[in-house]
């Protein structure tokens, strides 16, 4: 019996809000709650089988989370709230004795920069509080992990060379949009690119690096390098890996309406003042493009996300795909989003499924890497994400 309260209502808060409600043998008590109540309220009217609490808050503000989490009394904390918040909901979760889960890490409000550190340490604290912290357990950050602890565990003595491919093959219909939060998603693909090489980090220009890659049930999709934030944990935790990238999709049109955004300035995360007033370009460009939680009922097609590694087992060389298909139709049927808020709301899930059952545990901030895969992905597959491999193929990915 574990009583979970789901901060965020964005369109990956409603998957989890669906999700957890698919599992109300485990989760006994839920609460829904965001800045806007009205939001949760809505979400909370979809589902029938059980009853889901909301409340108003305001994620920035520790002292309000903290007497939300002292008046619920949660077992887990699911942080699907916007990555500026992370830290104040883990401190939140230290002062009223609540495991925390989230699915990106943190990232300061003025600056596009990723690194886990500030969360890492948290890690002493929560170690002695007796509470679990679980960071990125979205699908990449997330399951990208998992697949990567679940290939060092099973298939290989020795991993070399890690790529993490995503691609969104869909066509959700309109002229500009983004998957998730737009504000978040331009400040990840317009930042510089960075892979891992050797020990080394290397720095590259945004969309510098890029290439051709097949993807199952979706077909070639041209696919560019960036920064994105798993890459930094993986490395640490699987030392053996001499290079890791990521790449991930983006359509030519896409790219073009990115290029002008950036180049008239909407795409600034400084200040302006404008009539008197102090605005962030990128905040008001991101209200008044489409709403990301509202593409899903023209949406078509399929995301494919996995991971290719090639390394050594038993004293041979191999190669390695992991993978997962997701339809975003199949997932609007369900759930009333589209599949890339699917692909991080089921593996959020699945994580606080994990903790409630006891699968995961201990004291401390952990990356999902850390923990066992097996039961993760064998849930995960039931849960509506199942995923396939294949092993000594062509992972079009050189040495």
């Amino acid at each position: 019996m574990t009583r979970v309260i789901i901060i965020g209502a964005g369109g990956v808060g409603t998957v989890v809000a669906h999700k957890v409600a698919q599992n109300a043998e485990t989760f006994t008590d839920i609460m829904l709650a965001s800045r806007t109540k009205s939001k949760c309220d809505a979400i909370a009217a979809q589902i029938k089988n059980v009853k889901i609490q909301t409340a108003q808050v305001d994620a920035d503000d520790v002292e309000q989370l903290v007497r939300l989490f002292e008046s619920f009394r949660p077992d887990i904390c699911i942080n699907v709230a916007l990555p500026y918040q992370d830290l104040t909901i883990m401190e939140a979760c230290l002062k009223a004795g609540v495991n925390y889960l989230d699915t990106a890490n943190y990232e300061p409000l003025d600056e596009a920069k990723y690194q886990y550190s500030w969360q890492w340490a948290y890690h002493d604290r929560f170690k002695e509080a007796g509470l679990t912290a679980v960071l990125g357990c979205g699908f990449d950050p997330g399951v990208t992990s998992i697949f990567t602890a679940y290939a060092a565990k099973h298939h290989f003595d020795e991993m070399h060379y890690l790529d993490i491919v995503d691609c969104n093959g869909g066509d959700h219909h309109k002229a500009f949009a983004t998957n998730f939060n737009p504000e978040i998603n331009i400040r990840e693909i317009t930042q510089k690119g960075k892979y891992y090489h050797e020990g080394e980090w290397i720095e590259t220009e945004p969309q510098e690096i890029h290439r051709p890659l097949h993807y199952p049930g979706i077909g070639v999709r041209e696919s560019y390098l960036l920064y994105h934030e798993e890459l930094e944990s993986l490395v640490k935790h699987f030392p053996t890996i001499r290079r890791a990238r990521f790449w991930m999709t983006f359509g030519e049109e896409y790219l073009k309406y990115l290029e002008v955004i950036q180049n008239i300035g909407m795409a600034s995360i400084e200040p302006i003042n404008y009539n008197g007033q102090e605005i962030v370009p990128i905040q008001f460009l991101k209200a008044v493009l489409p709403n990301p939680q509202e593409l899903g009922e023209n949406y078509t097609g399929e995301t494919s996300i996995g991971c290719r590694i090639r390394g050594v087992k038993d004293g041979k060389e191999r190669t390695y795909y992991i993978w997962n298909n997701c339809s975003h139709q199949a997932a609007y049927r369900e759930t009333g989003t589209q599949g890339v808020s699917y692909t991080t709301g089921v593996p959020a899930t699945t994580g606080a499924l994990m903790l409630a059952k006891g699968i995961w545990g201990g004291a401390g901030v952990f990356n999902v890497e850390q923990f066992d895969p097996d039961p993760f992905l064998e849930e995960v597959a039931r849960q509506g994400l199942p995923w396939h491999e294949s092993f000594d193929i062509d992972i079009e990915f050189e040495k």
